[in-house]
């Protein structure tokens, strides 16, 4: 990963943050985003290697503040070589589709659907103009027929916002790769799965933190010749 640009969403915390320290260690120089720049900047002077904070607050949910953060960047550092999307509104386990608020759902949408979509776009010329082009989305089971822990028809219709928020996300995935096909960038999504981000999720049988992050940071790393288009965990195919 030397010699390598990479901008993380929502990356004060969590996965996020925990990807770009192994990121970090790999050698690339590593810029964190958060809805608080001033989080951001504190996560990435914890961090060793060469992490920095963006300097803008960057809400993947807002547009102006997306096209400001991207303007930024063309500035300084004027390059980018992998976006990682991470950045996620939080799950309702309750929530269901007959009784879910449907304007809290537009917020989950604007976060997980539109925010990766709005952020790739607006970065889109900055990765075209590298030589070794990654986008990474970062998903979850909870938007595939297939995981048969947490999928679309495992849970009771339970989760219905988030659940459909990621299936939509792993779809724009799909069409992005197949757009970008006769490009060098290739775009993934992938699920971390269950990771213990918030207090007491090991006892739910959530993985340790960097074990989630590192199938993120997987995707990252694709050679050339890697997979388009595709979704996966810890490097494995997974269906949606």
């Amino acid at each position: 990963m030397e010699d390598t640009v990479a901008l993380i969403t929502g990356a004060a915390r969590g996965i996020g943050r925990e990807v770009a320290r192994q990121l970090a260690a790999d050698g690339a120089t590593v810029y964190l985003s958060a809805r608080d720049a001033a989080a951001a900047a504190d996560a990435a002077s914890a961090l060793d290697g060469d992490v920095r904070a963006l300097e803008l607050a960057l809400d993947v949910g807002d547009d102006a503040r997306v096209q400001a953060a991207a303007e930024a960047f063309d500035r300084e550092p004027g390059r980018l070589d992998v976006l990682i999307n991470n950045a996620a509104a939080y799950v309702d386990w309750t929530e269901t589709a007959t009784g879910a608020d449907l304007a809290e759902a537009e917020r989950v949408l604007r976060t997980n659907l539109f925010g990766a979509w709005r952020t790739t776009r607006a970065f889109l010329p900055l990765l075209r103009r590298s030589a070794h082009p990654r986008v990474v989305v970062v998903s979850s089971g909870a938007g595939s027929h297939g995981d048969r822990q947490f999928g679309l028809t495992v849970r009771g219709g339970a989760a219905a916002s988030y659940g459909i928020s990621k299936a939509a996300l792993n779809a724009l995935v799909s069409t992005l790769a197949a757009e970008l096909a006769d490009t060098p960038i290739l775009v993934n999504a992938v699920c971390p799965g269950l990771t213990a981000t918030w207090p007491g999720a090991e006892a739910t049988g959530a993985r340790p933190i960097d074990e989630g992050a590192a199938s993120v940071a997987w995707a990252a790393r694709l050679p050339d010749n890697g997979p388009r288009g595709g979704f996966f965990r810890d490097g494995h195919p997974l269906p949606w």
